[in-house]
């Protein structure tokens, strides 16, 4: 689509915030076009065809909170079809590497870990939610990566009262074709500008100028769904100003999660669905899903200091630290039965800078400070404008929604207000 010059409504970002938004818009009347930076929509969720055989999820893929994700019903309407089989994370299938009888010990440390947040979260003061481990407790270093996996960074850099904020319950579905296939079927009739790079939101004037690398768009509304890391480097500059929204962003930094897909010749030699830690005994490691949905490959998980370690030692680095992990858990047997189909690098990636958002210690309240719209001109949407359900899709697709209903009741309010001809 070619870029207009004037729309009543701009939504910066084709992800899953920025989609939500439009298609809260689409019936309002009101001209809306979204500007997106990449070749495709669906921002940090995008699925590819790995191989033949095997459909992988570069970015989100689990419906979490499956239960009262909004995603479900959107799924259900355009025929995606949802497995509702209970993931194996607290697993160990067959017990590869972690006996069972140590296995429930660890299972009963984490939930003590998990009281222990909310009752620091409870307290008047923020603080890292790493004050919840329990000192000199083995199983420290796996609840550490469980942080690196569930908020892309360990605990000393995660809040204790956003870590608790998070609502979870424990219902988490899959899509045999994709999360990010569904998110691109959700926005393939939204009216989206690609390969068009926002650089300037100037709110100076009558109507809000927007510079891209397309040419200049006026608005009367914008909509900024641009991740933290973007606001938060000015990679994208407001003028006037916006030091409050610059420094939220900054106390929301992306945390850091990536992913490989392993081939597996003989896949039959191991069972479907099954799961797999790469160690116990320390946070640098993989998380591993054998054979998902019955496909020839293993899915391999890395979060934290130990993912972006892995992403600046280069290509390949990822798939060698997965392969070496699998291989020490099934036997060297296995080295030659394996081989690197595909992978993500959210880091390096220049329209994202990381995987989702994580408060740091005391920054918990910038979320809903991100969230506030500014003159009733300018509103803001994206995972980590979300109170509950941050760090999510369906987070994200909610926030685009009420921003949308934000920007419209303004609208709404202007003409009320008009004077009468």
């Amino acid at each position: 689509m070619s870029l207009a010059s004037e729309v009543d409504i701009a939504i910066i970002g084709a992800g899953a915030a920025g989609l939500g938004a439009a298609r809260t818009l689409e019936n309002s009347g009101l001209n809306v076009l979204v500007l997106e930076a990449r070749y495709r929509v669906g921002g940090r969720a995008h699925t590819v065809i790995a191989s033949e055989n095997v459909t992988f999820d570069v970015g989100c893929g689990w419906l979490h909170s499956a239960n009262k994700n909004s995603f479900v019903p959107l799924a259900k309407q355009l025929r995606f079809e949802i497995d509702q089989k209970r993931p194996r994370w607290r697993d160990q299938t067959p017990s590869i590497g972690f006996p069972d009888d140590l296995r429930t010990k660890f299972l009963e440390e984490l939930d003590a870990f998990w009281d222990r947040c909310d009752a620091l979260a409870l307290q008047t003061d923020d603080m890292p939610a790493e004050r919840a481990l329990r000192t000199g407790s083995r199983w420290n270093p796996l609840i550490n990566a469980l942080s690196s996996y569930i908020s892309g960074a360990e605990l000393d850099r995660v809040s204790v009262k956003d870590f608790a904020a998070y609502e979870d319950t424990e219902i988490n579905w899959r899509l045999r074709r994709g999360f990010g296939a569904l998110v691109a079927a959700y926005g393939a009739k939204v009216p989206v500008a690609l390969n068009t790079v926002a650089s300037t939101i100037d709110h100076s004037g009558p109507r809000v100028r927007i510079e891209t690398s397309q040419g200049t768009i006026l608005a009367d509304k914008v909509i900024v769904t641009l991740p933290t890391e973007i606001i938060a480097r000015e990679n994208v500059r407001f003028l006037p100003e916006l030091p409050a929204k610059v420094a939220a962003a900054a106390g929301l930094p992306l945390g850091l999660a990536d992913k490989v897909t392993l081939a597996l010749d003989r896949a039959g030699d191991l069972p479907v669905d099954g799961h797999m830690r790469g160690a116990i005994d320390r946070v640098g490691a993989g998380s591993y899903q054998i054979r998902p949905f019955g496909q020839p490959c293993i899915e391999g998980y890395f979060g934290g200091r130990h993912a972006r370690a892995l992403e600046e030692a280069g290509d390949g680095a990822l798939a060698e630290a997965a392969i070496e992990e699998v291989v020490n858990l099934l036997g060297s047997d296995y080295r030659k039965l394996l081989r690197p189909l595909a992978s993500s690098r959210w880091a390096l990636d220049e329209f994202a800078l990381g995987s989702y958002s994580c408060a740091l210690p005391g920054h918990a309240p910038d979320r809903a400070v991100l969230a506030a719209p500014v003159d009733n001109r300018l509103f803001f949407a994206g995972e980590a404008t979300h109170p509950t359900w941050f760090s999510t899709c369906h987070g994200a697709r909610d926030s685009g929604e009420r921003a949308a209903r934000e920007a419209l009741a303004s609208v709404t309010v202007a003409a009320t207000r008009a004077p009468a001809s």
